[in-house]
């Protein structure tokens, strides 16, 4: 199995704290002496660039949170002059102004890097050619991938988001061997490949390569089975560079983080405590070696646990699990946690239901009801009541199962519940909290 950077890659642990402790000394550094945000908070807790002497004193620096970065919109979290700031992302800013990021010429080079580092992981060589479906602009998903897949030689198609049928047409006329968009995505094009009677043994697809939300190792096997590919996962986030935090191998057992750039932690979210190796907790990244952006414990809201063992790839660096959710996206239903993904992974083993569900909250009175819209093949949707009463009685108990709490489950036709190019909106939540 081929690595694109096994010095990196295969650090032998003790080298690679040295190099993360050089690193993160750097960073403190730079953001004490040019970021405001960042001098506020060390002279709050007291503290000096001269206080961090090891790996273990990373946690007693302060929390990044996307507020933070809110509060000094747009440049204000830059720790470089404009004038070396060669690229600009952001955010969508659907629940207020976006997060504005930059990039030096040195911090585009990375990232590039990075992306390359786990699209060699997937698989990919010189010899693919890789259909882009992400959203070419603000977003930093398109270009991450774009520049990753010229670095390792293979052809880029850039795609972009959209107009569904085109893409299968390019897929077919131009013999795209990878697929790069959301995994909602790729089920939209898998049911309308479908519809057109066109069968992925007719393509040349062999791979797929999907971030940007959250999915489940059941969405992982239905992609995987409709479109005839190995479906990888890949991590990244806007405020820490964009895709390049971690990638799957082949191997599919956890996304191997670049932590020669990036210090992970798992932390208790409501709390802030660092938890042991192996926990379920809130992820924390801090940049080590970011010029323009550089972010100190930036809690990423994703909820997810890390293993240290080596993988049988080869690669020693630590490995993340899929994210479960976010804590910030986390339902609380009657006191109850739940996670969209949760409720995925039983409809996904219902058969009969379609990979295509939209979970409605509300609150009637005082209490909480979790509706789950599931779209079901015509045959169930059609059958007599009785036999279709039965077998929404049989998916409600398998959810209040899994989940610990009831959920009314409605039955909808295929194809009823929207299709997206991008992230998938999962939750109506109508209550007033």
């Amino acid at each position: 199995m081929a690595i694109w950077n096994p010095e990196k890659e295969c650090l032998d642990r003790d080298r690679l704290r040295d190099l993360q402790l050089k690193g993160l000394k750097d960073t403190v550094s730079r953001v004490f002496q040019n970021v405001s945000c960042y001098q506020n908070k060390f002279k709050e807790l007291g503290l000096s660039p001269e206080d961090i002497n090891s790996l273990e004193d990373l946690s007693k620096l302060p929390f990044t949170t996307k507020e933070d970065l809110r509060l000094n919109y747009p440049y204000g979290m830059f720790a470089v002059p404009m004038r070396q700031v060669v690229r600009i992302h952001s955010s969508s800013g659907t629940t207020g102004k976006p997060t504005v990021v930059g990039y030096t010429r040195n911090d585009l080079n990375v990232w590039t890097e990075l992306v390359s580092r786990f699209m060699t992981a997937a698989g990919l060589t010189a010899d693919d050619i890789v259909q882009i479906a992400f959203g070419y602009g603000l977003f930093t998903g398109a270009f991450g991938l774009h520049y990753g897949t010229e670095r390792i030689g293979a052809s880029v198609i850039p795609m972009s988001s959209g107009n569904t049928d085109k893409q299968i047409m390019i897929m077919q006329d131009y013999r795209s061997t990878a697929l790069v968009c959301t995994p909602s995505y790729a089920l939209t094009l898998a049911d309308r490949m479908e519809k057109l009677g066109i069968s992925p043994d007719s393509l040349a697809l062999r791979v797929g390569l999907f971030g940007a939300e959250p999915w489940s190792e059941e969405m992982r096997r239905e992609i995987e089975k409709r479109l005839g590919i190995l479906a990888t996962d890949n991590y990244g986030l806007s405020e820490m560079m964009g895709p390049g935090i971690a990638g799957e191998c082949e191997h599919q057992c956890g996304m191997h983080i670049f932590e020669d750039h990036f210090i992970p932690e798992i932390i208790n979210p409501d709390t802030g405590e660092v938890l042991p190796a192996g926990s379920v907790g809130e992820l924390v990244l801090t940049s080590i070696s970011k010029e323009a952006f550089p972010m100190i414990r930036y809690r990423t809201r994703d909820i997810t646990r890390l293993t240290y063992e080596p993988c049988v790839c080869g690669r020693t660096l630590a490995r993340m699990h899929k994210t479960a959710g976010r804590s910030d996206d986390m339902l609380i239903i009657k006191g109850v946690n739940v996670f969209p993904t949760q409720i995925e992974e039983v409809l996904f083993q219902v058969e009969g239901c379609e990979p295509h569900y939209q979970l409605v909250v509300d609150r009637v009175g005082a209490m909480d009801t979790l509706e789950v819209h599931v779209e079901v093949n015509e045959c169930i949707f059609f059958d007599e009541m009785k036999k279709q009463r039965a077998f929404v009685e049989m998916v409600e108990k398998r959810l209040v199962s899994t989940l610990g709490v009831g959920a009314k489950v409605k039955l909808v036709e295929p194809s009823t519940i929207k299709r997206h190019e991008g992230k998938a909106n999962r939750v109506i939540d109508k209550r007033k909290i």
